[in-house]
């Protein structure tokens, strides 16, 4: 059973640059254990995110290939001991 996510952030068709402001800005009004559940297609952009959330800032809850339309999920979960660096 997946965790329901509580912010939904659909990617697909939007240009990579765009995508990851939009899961920085999502990610950032966040409250800690809330989840963030992000759809989208294009592979750079799910390489990327983890390149711009820090480490020590979330817990990957899930990351799925979705076969039906070449599109993937994944969750992340915002951790409650984020420090300021």
């Amino acid at each position: 059973m997946k965790p329901k996510a509580d912010h939904y952030l659909d990617l697909r068709g939007i240009i990579p640059p765009i995508s990851l402001l939009k899961v920085t800005q999502m990610f950032r009004e966040m409250k800690p254990n809330e989840i963030l559940e992000i759809l989208g297609r294009d592979p750079d952009t799910r390489t990327d995110m983890f390149k711009i959330l820090p480490d020590f800032a979330y817990d990957l809850i899930v990351m799925e290939e979705m076969e039906q339309d070449a599109s993937y999920r994944v969750q992340v979960k915002k951790r409650t001991d984020i420090r300021n660096k």
